[in-house]
């Protein structure tokens, strides 16, 4: 598809530069001398310097593991803040997550001065969490030993699926023994239950919140469980919890195979692009093809890449968008010259040392994408190829639904039901390869008339700072609970200003391998 016809004109101007750098695997943190204390009937939260970010404060929230026992076994979840630059104009404490699920609210909060506006940073304490099972927050990890033993993720036969079987069984028994008990307490209901024990001991009658990614799915549950305690709450490109595991693997095939469309329509028109005046669909089609027969070497190693890991370029590539390095990529892996930034090798692979972490269990826990039988699971990757006749299926759902095997879904998909009387907006670009447009649409419909969709005209994954106008109205939204009329959107530049933005931003390809995530930056210290 062109895209000349889906760049409308917009006298909106570029945001600030907002740099991006990679997010690195949580690490342990000492609690320098205490500075404050704040306390809520579930616990206290003793605030010190941060030891890796030491503009910023941390903390610890002591919550139930279980949160039908909550006098039972406590764990303590990891808080950061940064204090409104102008404590004057101080509205309060706006609470924030970047997805995942894996994301670490610390690091966000770290690095919300490269993401947030000053004008939002001037009102707001920002305060970020790792969610239970994520990073500081006893993440939950496994045997390396036994998670290197990983089949293949993409099935191609029975076989292949009775071995996925067998494997999850010990995978799971191993990670639970590893984690310890809240193993099988980590779904986004009991992060929602944290959330307002958090809110509580900040203070706060009632939260302030801003989600991306599948910290959306964490704000949508804190909706359904405490539809009164909501001051404002930004959701932005939004997971749909309603979805089944062939609604979800078809949606997800239609979003990345509309911005690999993209992809070939910016390279038939930009000249600059390296693959410009060649057929990149045939070019693309040969590398699957050879990796699949297992003959695509990855530039520079004698590693095979699976089809699975090529995919996997054509997500990373159109989050952004970083359209020009993804083209790079596709030529590099044909032969061609290396890209200007190499990315890793995607997709899952051996981990080094004792342990793995291991996040896909809150997505296991919180949809069910567990099939019956390879016949099941070969009519859904059917149905994908046919909907996406280029990039075939999307890797993510693809990489995590056979660890979700013999894994219970304790927060099961479900329509939401939204009570309360507070205004909601959601936020979605029309071409997100990750958590596409319909899936807030829906969010929309099911929360009903309280709930605004804010929708950009452009590409990639998160709409907040890629363009003026949506910033602004989530800006302010959560300063002063203004939403915009229903029906809104955001229009984006001419194509050559959209793509001097998104260099401005900095590098767009996401390295932090979340699947449903956003892009922080962080000024965390190794």
């Amino acid at each position: 598809m062109a895209l000349a016809t889906l760049l409308p004109v917009s006298t909106a101007s570029a945001e600030p530069k907002r740099a991006v750098t990679e997010t690195p695997k949580p690490t342990a943190t000492a609690t320098p001398k205490p500075t404050t204390t704040a306390t809520s009937k579930t616990g206290t939260i003793t605030w010190a310097p941060c030891e890796e970010e030491p503009a910023a404060e941390c903390g610890k929230l002591a919550v139930p593991i279980d949160w039908s026992k909550p006098g039972g076994q406590k764990v303590d979840i990891a808080v950061a803040r940064r204090k409104a630059t102008d404590p004057a104009a101080r509205v309060g404490s706006l609470v924030i997550n970047p997805g995942g699920p894996g994301g670490s609210g610390v690091e966000a909060a770290y690095g919300a001065p490269g993401f947030f506006t000053e004008e939002l940073q001037k009102r707001f304490d920002i305060v970020g969490f790792d969610p239970r099972g994520v990073g500081r927050s006893n993440p939950v990890i496994c045997s390396a030993s036994v998670y290197n033993k990983m089949p293949a993720t993409v099935m191609k036969s029975q076989r292949d699926f009775n071995a996925w079987n067998h494997f999850t069984k010990q995978l799971h028994k191993d990670c639970r023994e590893r984690t310890g008990p809240l193993y099988d307490h980590v779904d986004s209901v009991d992060v929602a239950r944290d959330l307002d024990a958090l809110r509580a001991a900040l203070g706060e009658e009632k939260l302030t919140y801003y989600g991306i990614s599948y910290g959306t799915l964490i704000g949508q549950m804190y909706a359904e469980l405490f539809p009164g305690r909501i001051r404002a709450l930004a959701l932005d490109s939004n997971m749909d919890h309603s979805l089944g595991v062939r609604a979800f693997f078809d949606t997800e095939a239609l979003a990345i195979e509309d911005s690999f469309d993209q992809t070939v329509g910016w390279c038939e028109q930009d000249t600059s692009c390296v693959l410009h005046g060649k057929d990149i669909r045939a070019i693309w089609k040969d590398l699957l093809t050879k990796a699949r027969a297992g003959k695509l070497i990855y530039p520079g190693t004698d590693r095979r890449m699976t089809e699975l890991q090529v995919i996997y370029n054509a997500a990373l590539g159109t989050e952004g968008p970083d359209w020009r390095l993804f083209t790079e990529v596709i030529n590099w892996l044909n032969g061609g010259a290396e890209p200007s930034w190499v990315p890793p090798l995607p997709g899952r692979g051996p981990v080094e040392g004792d342990t793995a972490w291991m996040p896909t269990a809150i997505l296991c826990q919180d949809y069910n994408l567990r099939v019956r039988n390879y016949r099941e699971y070969a009519a859904i990757m059917r149905s994908s190829n046919r909907l996406a006749p280029d990039t075939r299926y999307h890797p993510y759902p693809t990489d995590d639904m056979p660890i979700c095997m013999n894994y219970p879904t304790t927060n099961p998909p479900h329509k939401l039901r939204y009570t309360g009387d507070t205004p909601i907006l959601l936020g979605s670009s029309i071409h997100d390869p990750a958590t596409p447009l319909n899936w807030s649409q829906n969010v929309a419909r099911q929360m009903g008339p309280k709930a605004v969709l804010l929708t950009y005209e452009g590409w990639g994954h998160r709409i907040y700072g890629k363009d003026k106008c949506q910033t602004d109205i989530i800006d302010e939204y959560l300063i002063a609970q203004k939403v915009p009329p229903h029906g809104t959107r955001c229009a984006v530049g001419t194509l050559k200003n959209a793509l001097k933005q998104q260099k401005s931003q900095g590098q767009t390809w996401s390295k932090d391998k979340l699947h449903w995530g956003g892009s922080f930056p962080t000024t965390s210290r190794p």
